[in-house]
């Protein structure tokens, strides 16, 4: 394994971020893929051993016990020194907006209900999970930059957010003296591409770190042309994002599966070989020891300029979709699925 500095913190981070969206009780959540505690611990045992010291989950997952079933086996795999806990909250519900919670109220809630979920006394990152437009902007940093003060987080990144945004929110943090935000976790892969529009600019500017999820596409980067599987055919939120566009997605697919054969390694490895050179850790979900232990080994896997542009190529310009097509001030009314503890973003 091979490992960075998470941007603009101290965080010794590995170039894999395991994502634990599909660990939790499926009883409290949608997908029926998602494994109990005993194989999710198996999981993350075998990711520890391979080196991987990041870990994210998410308050929404699984409805906490994604977070519970990781904290468990952190507590009982690791020295909790030796890892990097990153977690996300939601936005305020209406029902909070109407009691008049302040945003300051609420993320002081959130991360109270994550650390006893994880059974820590802090994270190391507090990730803003998206937007929240129902919330002043000065609720959200002063929240997070009281918690940072309190210890309870050692830094704050965000997720779902355009590059305007991010650095609307860093320019305020940096006006007031509050703590920025210094990773940003987006929808970003070899057959979606759009973070390169601004966000990947942005970031490498100010020294932002990536660590994109949905890194394999749902799978379907890590899948030959044909190939099927239970994830494949169950995810729905996976299918509204990648359905539309899968007749152009094929032809990139199609040269990952040829370049996969020509190597003599797995589809995973060349596209997370692909993003490794683009992105500080990708967060990969693994619900397989060998898709972990596929995830690890595309670090070591260094692909020629020639390699990268037979991939990149016959890429086209994708429409938004998924959460950040949801991202605006209208739709935010309008969807709850942030508030009630569904859980909407996808890792692998």
């Amino acid at each position: 394994m091979k490992y960075t500095k998470l941007g603009n913190s101290d965080l010794n981070v590995s170039r894999i971020c395991m994502g634990c969206m599909g660990f939790g009780d499926a009883k409290n959540g949608q997908h029926s893929w998602t494994l109990d505690e005993a194989h999710s611990r198996e999981i993350i045992k075998r990711g520890l051993e391979l080196g991987v010291n990041f870990f994210d989950t998410a308050i929404s997952y699984q409805s906490g016990t994604s977070e519970q079933y990781l904290g468990r086996a952190l507590k009982d795999f690791a020295k909790r020194e030796d890892v990097v806990v990153a977690t996300k909250f939601l936005p305020r519900t209406q029902e909070e907006i109407a009691a008049g919670i302040s945003g300051q109220q609420h993320i002081e809630r959130m991360i109270d209900t994550s650390l006893k979920n994880l059974g820590l006394d802090y994270v190391d990152l507090y990730i803003y999970h998206m937007w929240d437009y129902q919330t002043p902007l000065y609720e959200i940093m002063d929240g997070l930059n009281r918690i940072v003060k309190a210890g309870k987080a050692r830094y704050i990144g965000i997720s779902n957010c355009f590059a305007y945004q991010l650095a609307k929110a860093n320019a305020l943090a940096e006006k007031e003296g509050f703590a920025k935000f210094v990773s940003v976790q987006g929808h970003y892969n070899l057959i979606f591409r759009e973070e390169e529009r601004e966000m990947a600019k942005l970031c490498q500017e100010d020294h932002i770190a990536m660590t994109p999820y949905s890194a394999l596409a749902g799978g379907r980067l890590s899948k030959h042309p044909g190939e099927t599987s239970k994830r494949l055919e169950e995810d729905s939120y996976a299918k509204l994002k990648y359905d539309d566009s899968a007749r152009q997605d094929a032809v990139i697919i199609g040269r990952v599966a040829e370049l996969a054969q020509k190597r003599q390694v797995s589809m995973t490895e060349i596209s997370l070989a692909w993003l490794l050179t683009k992105v500080t850790a990708p967060v990969v979900g693994a619900t397989k020891l060998s898709q972990i232990e596929g995830a690890a080994k595309a670090v070591d896997l260094v692909l020629t300029p020639k390699e990268i542009n037979f991939l990149e190529e016959e890429y086209i310009p994708h429409k938004l979709v998924g959460v950040m097509a949801q991202n605006t001030p209208e739709t935010a009314k309008q969807q709850h699925v942030w508030s009630t503890g569904h859980q909407e973003i996808e890792q692998n």
